[in-house]
């Protein structure tokens, strides 16, 4: 599994088979997404929203619209026959859910929430039908109060001798694929097939099922190509519901696809909350206790997993660390703007950002070294694969032996030489270090796989792929529990036909959970056919003729087999997540005229565990760091004081270039398996977004040490770091 094989794979679709998913021609545009997608007679949905943040709505006149030329259909919520609301994950006991209304019902609570929806012949009928829509709305935004909802507790305090405080205010940032949203639906024969550019085809399929009323078993959700999701697309939106619905009612395809400025406003946002904490030191740079408060803000609807980032952050801390005592408290809130939910890490970066922010204040504060300060306190290997003080169970891992290779690889001890040295030369440079931790696998996953009479065999999985190259994993994993070339191995996923049920693309379970799920298919099968053909082992079996001479005959094989043989079945549940690890080291420099941050170094050590395909895994981190340095440097949603969104376009929201990119970037590898499934892996999506940040953050403060000891905020922009030298009194 560690050949880093990048064999090409077949995926099935609706019944023909797709392009290759890493093959050639997706890059010629042959991809299938859902904006690609427009079967015979289909119409088109376009939808009016709110203007403003919140308010009863005081009149709401269809009549003019469906009037229109070319339309088949005005919605408002009073045309609307529901039967339920979509699922919410209730992760943290005493939390409160407030289901998406579908369109408006009677009042608005954000910009951009959906009020009416048009069908119509064509994109344009649809649009200029809304236009003619009369709507009012008498102002009265509301507003809320934070409702404590959860706390972790555990150890006793030790004797500190000093305590150090922070806060950090993240922004909301926008998940920003390069696909938007879009949802296809058509009614086949007494219920819906609909394709969604979705990261969860099955929760789709049941959220929607359940809201209009339908039997399951009634409703298929696909989710051919996506093109990224990052958490945007991992639950239902009042938009998918409406397309299906409307489908239903008239009996036609319906399509809609987002413009960029429908994302902005009302897919789902990430990060947004504010971290306190304050922690205790004793004389010899021991952690002695913690106090953190996280106040998460949610948006004006629940998603499925918006209690997922809160709950992330308060579980794992005190991060890789031993901490006498520690008490984190957590309290969420909603208020009038898109919904909060998990986006790329999901409360991971916002604890590690925390956590690596009041190490390198309690190394200043003692006068330690930032890399000695950690090095103290690292949590041993051998308190690894066990519960840590406030009861989480924690993967395998090696945290001393992560900084150990970090400052190997970095040269730490002579860079910091060099910058006392460009530090007397009058540069403005800083080096930062982060220690982090990943919980990621969680719950189960279905695999189902067959030996097809043509000889090939066609991997079923309930985890779906949003273009992170899955298919090539997942394929590596069947073949080589099976004994077969990797290119006999067809996978299928993200089709609610393929399988009763499944999960999907969340929390970099992919491998850990829907990779074991195939390993543990692939071993049934291979016994299965061993046990039908009457041998102990298929190595032992004869291979007879075959085209190239080079592989058994696999259709020969499969003739011979009763039909029960040729397919095995399995879920894989997790006895505990895996945590992945790592250690990051950056340097930056500023140009004191303008303030313009320079990422000239990135140093990163990662445990994956055992690496299935290092060429993806490389592919992953790296899209972690360019994403992980959007959220320290320049991503940032803003609303006025009205709610009104004011970084609505990317002609105002600063998504990180390829200029952006450090100089050069180093990637390491200290890998511990997991010992929380069979194929000791762990999750490795969300690591940059983890890792990057504090680094950069941390480095970014040392910089500007000389000039301020205020905290800088995120995002640090380059004004932000111009204030930090020539004017820090001026610091938010």
């Amino acid at each position: 599994m560690d050949s880093g094989d990048t064999t090409t794979k077949t995926v099935a679709w609706t019944g023909q088979a797709m392009p290759r998913r890493e093959d050639p021609a997706l890059l010629r545009g042959q991809g299938r997404f859902v904006g690609d997608l427009l079967p015979e007679g289909c119409l088109h949905l376009a939808f009016l929203r709110s203007p403003v943040a919140g308010g009863r709505i005081a009149e709401l006149d269809l009549e003019d619209a469906r009037a229109m030329p070319g339309v088949r259909a005005v919605y408002g919520h009073d045309d609307l026959t529901l039967h339920g609301a979509q699922a919410v994950n209730m992760l943290i006991v005493d939390a409160f859910a407030r289901p998406f209304d579908v369109l408006a019902a009677g009042k608005v609570r954000a910009v951009g929430q959906p009020v009416a929806a048009v069908v119509a012949q064509t994109p344009d009928a649809a649009l200029d039908a809304i236009e003619a829509i009369m709507l009012e709305i008498e102002d009265s935004p509301e507003t809320a109060k934070p409702i404590p909802t959860a706390s972790w507790q555990g150890g006793r305090e030790r004797t500190a001798a000093l305590t150090v405080e922070a806060r950090h205010d993240h922004a909301l940032v926008a998940p920003m694929a390069l696909e938007p949203r879009a949802c296809l639906a058509e009614p086949s024969g007494d219920g819906l097939r609909i394709w969604m550019s979705t990261q969860t085809p099955f929760r789709g399929r049941d959220d929607i099922a359940r809201i209009l009323g339908m039997a399951t078993e009634k409703v298929q959700v696909i989710a051919p190509d996506v093109g990224g999701a990052f958490g945007g697309k991992a639950s239902v939106y009042p938009e998918d519901v409406m397309v299906a619905l409307a489908a239903n009612d008239l009996g036609q395809p319906v399509k809609w696809v987002a413009a960029r400025s429908d994302d902005f406003m009302a897919a789902t946002q990430g990060r947004g909350a504010r971290l306190d904490g304050a922690l205790s030191v004793d004389a010899q740079g021991r952690l002695a206790g913690l106090a953190a408060h996280l106040d998460w803000r949610l948006g004006h609807w629940t998603p499925y997993s918006a209690y997922a980032p809160p709950r992330n952050a308060g579980r794992i801390l005190p991060g890789p660390y031993d901490v006498g005592a520690v008490q984190a408290d957590l309290s969420v809130r909603p208020t009038a703007g898109a919904a909060v939910n998990i986006y790329r890490g999901a409360g991971r970066p916002e604890a590690a950002m925390l956590m690596e922010r009041l190490m390198d204040k309690a190394a200043d504060a003692l006068g330690l070294d930032p890399l000695e300060m950690r090095r103290r306190n690292v949590v041993q290997p051998g308190n690894l694969a066990a519960r840590g003080v406030t009861g989480e169970w924690r993967d395998a891992g090696d945290y001393p032996a992560l900084l150990a290779q970090l400052e190997q690889a970095a040269g730490y001890a002579d860079l910091r030489t060099q910058q006392a040295r460009r530090r007397a030369a009058g540069e403005i440079v800083g080096l930062g270090l982060a220690l982090y931790i990943e919980p990621c696998g969680q719950g189960w996953e279905t695999a189902r796989i067959s030996l097809s009479p043509q000889g090939h065999f066609v991997a079923h999985t309930g985890s779906s792929a949003q273009g992170q190259g899955r298919q090539t994993a997942w394929a590596q994993i069947v073949a080589d529990s099976i004994g077969v070339p990797p290119d006999l191995v067809e996978v299928a996923e993200g089709d609610t036909a393929d399988l009763p049920n499944g999960i999907g693309a969340l929390a970099s379970r992919s491998t850990a959970i829907g990779g074991s799920a195939m390993r543990l298919a692939a071993e049934k099968l291979r016994t299965q056919i061993a046990e039908a053909l009457g041998v102990n082992d298929l190595a032992t079996v004869p291979c007879g003729a075959s085209a190239n001479g080079a592989v058994c005959d696999w259709a020969a094989i499969a003739a011979r087999l009763p039909e029960g043989a040729r397919t095995a079945s399995e879920t894989f549940t997790a006895p505990h997540e895996a945590w992945a690890s790592g250690a990051a080291f950056a340097q930056v420099a500023i140009d004191s005229d303008t303030g313009q941050p320079e990422i000239e170094r990135i140093v990163w050590v990662d445990d994956a565990g055992r690496v299935i395909n290092p060429l993806l895994v490389e592919g992953q981190l790296w899209g972690g760091l360019a994403q992980g340095l959007g959220c320290v440097l320049s991503e940032r949603m803003v609303y006025d004081e009205d709610g009104q969104l004011l970084t609505g376009s990317l002609m105002d929201y600063a998504v990180p270039r390829a200029t952006d990119m450090p100089a050069t970037v180093q990637l390491e590898k200290c890998p511990t398996p997991s010992a929380a499934n069979p194929l000791g892996v762990k999750g490795v999506g969300e690591a940059g977004c983890i890792a990057i940040p504090p680094a950069v953050l941390n480095a970014l403060q040392d910089a500007v040490r000389p000039f301020t000891s205020r905290d800088l905020p995120i995002p640090a922009t380059s004004e932000m770091l111009w204030r930090a030298i020539h004017c820090p009194e001026e610091l938010p």
